[in-house]
């Protein structure tokens, strides 16, 4: 035996080396105690739900994980469709999509039940370590649960190994059936591809109808093949004027025009319906004619050359009541544009109509003789029933603006208010349902910050804040009278739009804004949370390249 190797300073050493090992240790320990968790991603999602409950932990998407149908069908495969290609183009993340598959672990289930108490646009978002799980009793609900997984992902486009999805229960269903964003393309022509973007805009807010206002004084845009002078004449203006309507300054020299094919629109009606929105055309009448009359002279009451408007603002020259090849034309017009759009809805406008030709004109003074009527008032009346009677013999609802409220609209028609909420608490009162559409709330043209450095516009001011301050439901009503409120709409009208982008900038952010007032619930409207929610989703806006007003974000934090 080596008594050596027992000596007291070989005993030190190891003693030594010992505590070292100890500290080491517990140097490791506390390394890994002091360790940041992985940090959990912020439920900012907009519209907000009308519930949201955190949950505990995480749930990582990775390309392994697969996308499970509860049974399977080309619309199941669509709507499944719109997550794979989001994660995918943006992450880098390819996801496999399979049904009627085994519930394992680490999958995301897309279940359709319509056995489900759940409303038409409702669903069930559930996140846990283990699973993510949307449910909803139809297509529509299924679709906006895929809009708000979406939005619980990273907003910033990156490739990722993983995509990290917050523990979250969401139940939620919109407050308003009525959900609308307005496009004229009348004044300035805006591109199918735009009109596409457009609709994803409107998709990414879950909203679900898009008034589509395809004719105007200043162009006709949709091709009828029965009448093919719309689109060579109509849809080309000869110049533009310059400025703003109120300081006329001339005009350029610059033909204007655009339209849409038959098969343009098919293609437009498509993509929308895979989105759930169903396409609302518009065609103003019996004011707002030129573009019409221009191509078609016998419609007006003067029959003399007409031109296609060249300046913003209304004109005296509108369609004749007088004479019944106005109504031919038209019904000729709205059945063929009709078998077109398979939604429900047909907007005739009726805003700003003069009746000043009609005091004059021989065909309309015979006509209000013949059908013993008193004034051009009775005239208009009688225009919009013949109209309207056209509309409903087609299973079509028609939808006017409030000008059109001294009218007896037949009981299927909707009233979309836009002079104030007067014109909407009289339909209401009147059992009709009603969308509210307030100039001062929803006209998108106005500026939204200090004009000054502000590209040209119509002019006021609507703020995001007061967007998002906006009340469909008028405090005037009683709950009964409320009920007829189906919703509301924005209005983005392009006198002053030239350009895509010139419309996205003055639609974003604050569709976002009325995005949350129709969707969420009143009780949950708090401006400074909406705003926080709003840093992230224009990362989103940035993704996607919209350009959008910055004026709210110069001074926001995080």
């Amino acid at each position: 035996m080596d008594i050596s190797k027992c000596s007291p300073k070989n005993n030190k050493v190891k003693k030594m080396n010992f505590l070292r090992l100890i500290i080491t240790i517990a140097i490791v320990l506390l390394l890994f105690a002091c360790k940041e968790p992985q940090p959990r991603p912020v439920v900012r999602i907009i519209p907000l739900p009308s519930v949201v409950t955190d949950q505990e932990g995480l749930f990582k998407i990775t390309p392994y994980t697969r996308i499970v149908l509860n049974h399977e069908s080309e619309q199941m495969r669509r709507i499944a469709g719109f997550l794979t290609s989001h994660t995918e183009k943006y992450y880098g993340i390819v996801n496999s999509v399979v049904s009627l598959a085994a519930e394992d672990k680490e999958s995301l289930f897309l279940k359709l039940d319509e056995n489900l108490i759940l409303g038409k646009e409702d669903y069930h978002l559930l996140v846990t370590s283990k699973s993510v799980i949307i449910e909803a009793s139809t297509p529509n609900g299924l679709f906006y649960g895929i809009q708000t997984l979406i939005q619980l992902m990273p907003p910033s486009p990156k490739q990722l190994e993983e995509i990290i999805l917050p523990a979250v229960e969401i139940k939620d269903g919109p407050r308003f059936s009525w959900r609308g964003l307005h496009l004229d393309v009348s004044r300035h022509f805006m591109p199918k591809e735009f009109i596409m973007k457009y609709l994803d805009y409107m998709a990414m807010h879950k909203f679900n109808t898009f008034h589509w206002h395809l004719a105007d004084d200043q162009g006709w845009r949709i091709e009828v093949k029965k009448y093919p002078r719309l689109t060579e004449v109509g849809s080309v203006r000869k110049k533009t004027m310059e400025g703003h309507i109120i300081k006329y300054s001339g005009n350029d020299t610059i033909p204007i025009g655009g339209l849409y094919s038959q098969n343009d629109v098919r293609e437009i009606i498509a993509y929308a319906s895979d989105r759930y929105i169903t396409v609302v055309p518009g065609i103003e009448m019996p004011g707002h004619a030129l573009a019409a009359l221009a191509s078609y002279p016998e419609l007006g009451c003067t029959g003399v050359p007409y031109q296609v408007g060249t300046r913003w603002g209304s004109f005296s020259d509108v369609y004749c009541p007088g004479k019944e090849v106005t109504y031919t034309f038209l019904r000729d017009v709205i059945v063929e544009m009709s078998s077109l759009f398979p939604g429900p809805y047909f907007h005739i406008g009726g805003a700003d109509c003069s009746e000043k030709n009609w005091e004059k004109c021989p065909f309309c003074k015979l006509k209000m003789k013949t059908d013993s009527m008193s004034s051009t008032n009775d005239l208009h009346k009688y225009f919009v029933r013949r109209i309207s009677n056209v509309i409903d013999s087609l299973g079509k609802n028609v939808i006017a603006w409030d000008d059109n409220l001294a009218d007896s609209l037949i009981t299927k028609g909707i009233v979309m208010s836009w002079r104030g909420e007067s014109g909407g608490i009289e339909s209401t009162q009147r059992k009709l349902q009603t969308v509210m559409s307030p100039a001062k709330y929803c006209n998108f043209d106005q500026y939204q910050t200090d004009p000054k450095g502000e590209p040209l516009a119509v002019g006021g001011l609507l703020t995001l804040e007061q967007v998002y301050n906006f009340e469909p439901i008028p405090a005037d009503l009683s709950r009964e009278e409320a009920k007829y409120i189906i919703g509301a709409q924005a209005n983005v009208w392009t006198q002053y739009m030239k350009t895509t982008e010139y419309v996205e900038y003055m639609i974003f952010p604050r569709a976002a804004a009325l995005s949350e007032v129709l969707w969420s619930p009143k009780a949950s409207r708090n401006f400074p949370w909406f705003k926080k929610r709003l840093i992230e989703q224009v990362k989103r806006y940035e993704a996607e390249g919209i350009k959008y007003c910055k004026a709210e974000f110069k001074s926001s934090t995080n």
